[in-house]
């Protein structure tokens, strides 16, 4: 299996725009990540894909973005920001709020800049150090101490396909569950309309690609055979008349 670029650069129109290079990094890689990977089927790409798809906004959301305004932290993280006055000094601070949403938890050290450091990233998001350290032991990418690896062009299809594995999405792609799919890699539904609105559109490209009829070769001239050669008597003649006899008879069944 190997990523079509004018199907990508369809399904992704602004996947260059946050990180240059990146759609053709994707293809460049795409064959030697999916064998890796075991993603050897349309039916396993396009699961791949669609989760890709919504997790970064077709390359246009590869890091996380935090600069919310109170009222939005009120509604992701209602237990953590229950009033205004809570949620108001972080608005529009990013970083002070990673840490304040991230520590603790997926690996990350309390006081730390670790939620800032390993907030989502790439092509499924991937969060916490925790996170971070599973894809650096999957790939052997150090993104724990380059975090900015994850949405180099040359790595991201590599990290990403990789969390899908390792997250145990593969037996539920294999059945076609994007349910099953979606709860491993997200460790719930969240989004789950448009990821099935992602896998559609994958299906339907990837099958078009592989029923695009094969680049015509031309076959290479046919040469005839040169005849055979009479099948000349062995035996010797009794006399000359006996042998133009078996002589022309040789030349007969010819």
């Amino acid at each position: 299996m190997k990523l079509d670029e004018t199907t990508l650069r369809r399904l992704w129109p602004l996947g260059d725009s946050r990180v240059p290079g990146l759609l053709s990094g994707m293809v460049q890689s795409s064959e030697a990540v999916f064998a890796r990977y075991g993603i050897t089927t349309p039916l396993l790409a396009a699961h791949v894909m669609a989760q890709i798809s919504h997790e970064c906004g077709a390359g246009r959301d590869v890091v996380e973005n935090l600069n919310y305004s109170a009222g939005r932290m009120m509604q992701v993280w209602p237990s953590r920001f229950p009033t205004m006055a809570s949620a108001a000094p972080y608005a529009g601070n990013p970083r002070a709020l990673a840490n304040k949403v991230y520590n603790g938890r997926m690996g990350n050290a309390v006081g730390s800049d670790d939620g800032w450091n390993f907030r989502g990233r790439g092509g499924s998001q991937t969060t916490g150090r925790e996170g971070y350290e599973r894809v650096r032991k999957a790939t052997g990418i150090d993104v724990v101490s380059h975090p900015e690896y994850l949405i180099d062009p040359r790595y991201f299809l590599t990290c990403a396909v990789s969390d899908f594995i390792n997250c145990g999405c593969l037996p539920f792609a294999k059945a076609d569950d994007i349910v099953g799919v979606t709860r491993r890699l997200n460790g719930g539904t969240v989004g789950l309309a448009e990821r099935k609105a992602w896998l559609a559109k994958w299906k339907a490209a990837l099958r078009d690609v592989s029923l695009a009829p094969a680049p015509s070769v031309g076959l290479p001239p046919v040469i005839a055979s040169p005849p055979l050669a009479p099948e000349l008597p062995t035996a010797k003649p009794t006399n000359l008349s006996a042998f133009i006899a078996a002589l022309i008879a040789a030349f007969r069944r010819t």
